[in-house]
């Protein structure tokens, strides 16, 4: 815990690139003081089929899930810096989003070995 999950449309990252985007993302939330760099999870999805407002336009979300709390000026600063991130490694696609979710600490279960 905490799980980065990016999403993104066919065609807007090179294959090279995702991996790339991966560890920015990484490094840039821990670096934020909101989460330890050990307990940071990454992984990204890429679409085939999608519309962007109709569109067949470039997409890269990002979604944030954390247990829950962090303050809001917390989260905010995360949000703001992921999205910087994502901009200086995507330029060229169309639309950027990051959503920070609180998960429910007493309904979150894992199990590691």
């Amino acid at each position: 815990m905490p799980h980065l999950v990016i999403e993104y449309s066919e065609g807007a990252l090179e294959r090279s690139a995702v991996s790339g985007l991966m560890e920015r993302l990484f490094e840039a939330a821990w670096r934020t003081g909101v989460m330890k760099a050990e307990d940071v999870k990454v992984r990204a999805r890429g679409y085939g089929d999608f519309l962007v407002a109709g569109k067949r336009d470039s997409f890269v979300h990002l979604s944030v899930y954390l247990l829950a709390g962090r303050t809001p000026e917390q989260k905010v600063e995360l949000s703001t810096t992921l999205r910087q991130t994502m901009a200086e490694q995507c330029p060229d696609v169309v639309s950027l989003s990051v959503d920070v979710r609180d998960m429910d600490p007493v309904a979150y279960k894992k199990r590691l070995k």
